[in-house]
C-alpha cells in the first residue's frame, strides 16, 4: 500500500491561506500607518501604554490569523505565526511574548481539551518568544525579511513537531500534519517576511519624513532667532511669519500678542490686519486653554468676516514661562490644505520660539538674580555650545532623525532650565533633568570619549536645591577635565542623604586642577569676567550666600589625577547662621 506524501486538499489550502494572508496584511498595514501607532518608538525606551498597545495589536493579528484558514481534522490551518513572529521582531521579547500569550491563549480557550489545542497554543507562544529574543540579540537585523522567513520556517516546523508529539490519537496527528504542514510552513514563513518588509518600508518613510521636518525646523529657527532676540514685536512677528510662510508654502501665517494681531502674511491679509484685535474664536480658545489646536473647518476657526477663504487653522500658544504671551497660527485653504506633519512642525516651532522669548525675558527675573546671582550663570551659556549643539543635531538629521529629534528636545529643555530662574529652590529631579539634557548633547557630540554615570539614592528626588547648581560643575568637568584628554573620560554624579543633609558629588577622571585653580574657584571675591572656573565659583558663592560658609564646595584634585567636587544642602527652610564662617576647605591630592 502506497501513502501519498501530500493530501489532495493541500493545493486548495495553499490558495485559501494565501488569499486570507492578503487581507490580513492589508488590514495590519493600514492600522500601523495610523498616527498613534506611528508614534510608538519600539527601538528605544518607551512608555508603558506604547508597549501594551503593541502587545494588544499584534495579539489581535495573531487571533485573526487563527480564523483565516480552514478547519481541518478537528484543528485549524492558520496564520497565527505571522502576527507573533512580527511582534517579537518589531517589539522585542516583551511584545513577542505578550502577543504570543494572547493569540496562543485564545487558541487554547476556544478548543479546551481539543485534539491539538495544547501544542498549537504552546507553539504560538514559543514563536513569539523566539522572535523577541532574536530581535534583542541582533537588533540591527530585527526587521530583516530573511530573518523573519527563517523564523517562520523553523517555528512552524516546530509547531508540526509539537502536534505529532502531543496530539492523540497519533494516526490523526500524522494525517493532520500531512494536510496542513507544508501550506502552513510556506505561507506563514513568506507572510512573516512580507509583513516585516512592509513594516520596514513604513518605518523608513517615517524616518525620511521626520528628517525633512527636523531640517525645516532648524532652518526656520536659524533664520528667525535674530528677529525674536529683541522680543515679540510687530516687526519681529512679521519677519518671523514671512520666513515660516516661505519655508512651508502654506496659505497664511499669523502671530498674535495677548489681545491683538502682531502680523499676518498671506491669504486673508486684507482683513486679518496687524494692530487689530483678534478676529477668530479659535485664537481665543487656544489662548484661554493653553492647548494647541488643529481646526478643520471655517466654523471652528470662527472668523467674523463673511467669505473668509481660510478654512483650516493650526493655532499654538507661545509662552514665557507659565504665561501665554501670544499664538503662532498657520492657515490653510481649499487649494492648500494643512496636514498632521504641519501640526507637529508648528508645535516644535512654538517650543523653540517660547524658549527664545524667554531669553528676552531674562531682565525681569531680578529677584532671584539678586538672591543667588543667577545672572552670572546665565551669561555663561556659551554661544559655541549652542553652535556646536545645532551642528551635532544637523549631522544626525540624515543618519538618525529620531536621535536628532531627541537631541533637539534635550537642547530645548537645557535652554528652558537655564532660563527658569523664577524660583529660589527646585527639586533635585528637576536639576538632574538639566544635567541629563546637557550630557545627552555632549555625548552625542563626542561619542564614546565622554561617558557618564548618575547615582541618586532613593528618596532624594524631592530634596530642594538651588537651581543651576550641579550642571555648571558637570560642565566644568566635561570642558576642562575630559575634553582635553585624547581618550576622554567619565564624569560621575552621586547624591545621597547623610546626617539630615543632601550630599552631592561630581567626580571625573580628567586632567585635574592645580592648587592655584582650586583657590581661585573658592575665592570670595566678586566675579568680574567669564574666565575659566566662573561656573564652579558661582556655585560656591551661591551655596555660601544661601546656607553659610560651612556649606562651601569641597574640592579634591591634582594635575593628571581627576577632580572631585562635593557639597551639602541642608533641608529647606534652614537659615544662614550668625556665627563667623570657618576657614574654607581646600584639598589638593598628592
Amino acid at each position: 500500500m502506497q501513502i501519498a506524501l501530500f493530501a489532495p486538499e493541500v493545493p486548495e489550502l495553499f490558495i485559501t491561506l494565501s488569499q486570507r494572508f492578503g487581507l490580513l496584511l492589508a488590514g495590519g498595514f493600514a492600522i500601523m500607518t495610523l498616527a498613534p501607532f506611528e508614534r510608538m518608538n519600539i527601538a528605544r525606551a518607551r512608555p508603558l501604554w506604547s508597549t501594551l498597545t503593541a502587545i494588544v495589536l499584534f495579539g489581535v493579528f495573531g487571533i485573526l490569523g487563527t480564523y483565516t484558514g480552514n478547519y481541518v481534522f478537528h484543528s485549524y490551518a492558520n496564520l497565527r505565526a505571522i502576527g507573533v513572529i512580527t511582534a517579537g521582531l518589531y517589539g522585542g521579547p516583551v511584545v513577542g511574548i505578550g502577543a504570543g500569550l494572547i493569540a496562543g491563549g485564545e487558541r487554547y480557550l476556544i478548543d479546551i481539551g481539543g485534539f491539538s489545542a495544547v501544542p498549537c497554543a504552546l507553539a504560538t507562544i514559543l514563536e513569539g518568544t523566539a522572535a523577541g529574543l532574536v530581535a534583542r540579540r541582533f537588533p540591527g537585523r530585527s526587521l530583516d525579511w530573511g530573518v523573519a522567513m527563517v523564523l517562520g520556517i523553523l517555528g512552524e516546523s516546530a509547531h508540526m513537531g509539537l502536534v505529532l508529539a502531543l496530539s492523540r490519537p497519533f494516526a490523526e496527528a500524522v494525517e493532520l500534519v500531512r494536510v496542513i504542514g507544508v501550506p502552513m510552513i510556506v505561507v506563514n514563513a513568506v507572510g512573516a517576511a512580507i509583513f516585516v518588509k512592509a513594516l520596514r518600508l513604513q518605518r523608513r518613510l517615517r524616518e525620511q519624513r521626520d528628517s525633512s521636518e527636523a531640517r525645516r525646523i532648524l532652518s526656520i529657527a536659524s533664520q528667525t532667532v535674530a528677529h525674536l532676540r529683541g522680543g515679540l514685536t510687530p516687526e519681529s512677528a512679521r519677519a518671523t511669519a514671512a520666513i515660516i510662510l516661505a519655508e512651508t508654502g502654506v496659505a497664511a501665517v499669523a502671530i498674535t500678542g495677548e489681545a491683538t494681531i502682531l502680523a499676518h502674511v498671506g491669504v486673508g491679509e486684507d482683513h486679518h490686519q496687524a494692530g487689530s484685535h483678534w478676529r477668530t474664536k479659535g485664537t481665543r480658545l487656544a489662548f484661554e486653554t493653553g492647548t494647541a489646536l488643529f481646526l478643520r473647518d471655517r466654523d471652528s476657526i470662527g472668523c467674523d468676516k463673511a467669505g473668509c477663504p481660510l478654512c483650516e487653522a493650526i493655532i499654538v500658544p507661545l509662552r514665557k514661562g507659565e504665561a501665554i504671551r501670544g499664538c503662532l497660527k498657520i492657515y490653510g485653504t481649499k487649494n492648500r490644505p494643512l496636514d498632521q506633519p504641519l501640526f507637529e512642525l508648528a508645535k516644535g516651532l512654538a517650543e523653540l520660539f517660547s524658549t527664545q522669548l524667554e531669553l528676552e525675558d531674562i531682565g525681569i527675573t531680578n529677584q532671584l538674580l539678586a538672591h543667588a546671582e543667577i545672572r552670572r550663570l546665565q551669561a555663561q551659556i556659551n554661544p559655541h555650545f549652542l553652535f556646536n549643539s545645532l551642528n551635532t543635531i544637523a549631522s544626525f538629521c540624515r543618519t538618525a532623525p529620531g536621535q536628532a529629534r531627541d537631541l533637539l528636545l534635550d537642547l530645548a529643555r537645557y535652554m528652558r532650565r537655564n532660563l527658569d530662574s523664577s524660583r529660589g529652590l527646585v527639586r533635585l529631579n528637576e536639576e538632574m533633568e538639566q544635567v541629563r539634557s546637557y550630557l545627552a548633547i555632549e555625548q552625542a557630540r563626542f561619542g564614546e570619549r565622554i561617558t557618564s554615570e548618575i547615582e541618586l539614592e532613593d528618596g532624594c528626588d524631592a530634596w530642594l536645591v538651588p537651581p543651576l547648581l550641579i550642571q555648571p560643575l558637570v560642565e566644568n568637568s566635561v570642558r576642562h577635565g575630559l575634553q582635553g584628554r585624547r581618550q576622554g573620560g567619565r564624569v560621575r554624579i552621586k547624591a545621597h542623604r547623610e546626617n539630615g543633609h543632601l550630599c552631592v558629588m561630581v567626580e571625573d577622571d580628567g586632567l585635574g586642577m592645580s592648587p592655584d585653580t582650586i583657590r581661585e574657584i573658592l575665592s570670595p571675591r566678586d566675579l568680574e569676567s567669564m574666565t575659566e572656573g566662573v561656573g564652579a565659583r558661582n556655585s560656591n558663592q551661591r551655596l555660601v550666600q544661601l546656607f553659610g560658609q560651612e556649606y562651601a564646595l569641597h574640592i579634591e584634585s591634582a594635575p593628571g589625577r581627576g577632580s572631585r567636587i562635593s557639597f551639602r544642602v541642608p533641608p529647606a527652610g534652614t537659615a544662614v547662621g550668625a556665627c563667623p564662617p570657618p576657614p574654607q576647605t581646600v584639598t589638593s591630592a598628592p
